[in-house]
């Protein structure tokens, strides 16, 4: 019968009378010297990954925050485009003011009906030219594109500039 003895890992190997652990010496040694080898990051290399980590957040931050607004403007110039959708039904169901002048409007009370937006906005109206069958848009949501100025008047304000769909349309397909 063989003498079993408990072998500590890094302390003494077992022993055995009859035909003995060879390997288990060997492997025991590459161990020893492996972890007495092994060394760790250094403070100057440590401080190498941190700059660069830093520079990549400093170019990756302002583009993605560009992404975003730039998906903010579509979302409002998208939802212009809807309300413009909306009074050209209301407008041939003759739910919007018409009266005797060259020009149909359509105001946010008269499209309520017509249109259905995630977000609610204060105001908006539409026209409809008469000669030339062009709509345009007076929308308080222009406000708040960011990314341009030609939605906006001279104050920054406000939306007072009349856009015409077709302006709209070729801005949202940029």
């Amino acid at each position: 019968m063989m003498n079993e003895k408990k072998a500590d890992f890094l302390g003494d190997e077992p022993t055995y009378k009859k035909g003995g652990i060879i390997m288990f010496n060997k492997m025991k040694l590459k161990m020893k010297k492996v972890m007495k080898n092994q060394k760790g990051m250094t403070l100057i290399e440590l401080l190498a990954v941190l700059v660069i980590i830093a520079i990549v957040a400093l170019i990756a931050v302002p583009a993605i925050g560009n992404i975003i607004q730039n998906s903010k403007d579509r979302a409002i110039l998208s939802d212009a485009s809807q309300i413009i959708s909306g009074a050209k039904i209301a407008i041939t169901d003759g739910a919007c003011d018409g009266g005797t002048t060259a020009a149909t409007a359509c105001n946010k009370d008269n499209l309520t009906k017509y249109v259905e937006l995630d977000k609610s906005y204060d105001s908006y109206l539409v026209k409809k030219d008469a000669s030339t069958g062009a709509y345009s848009i007076q929308f308080s949501g222009f406000a708040n594109v960011k990314n341009t100025t030609k939605y906006t008047n001279t104050a920054g304000k406000t939306a007072t500039t009349d856009v015409t769909a077709s302006n709209l349309a070729a801005d949202l397909a940029k």
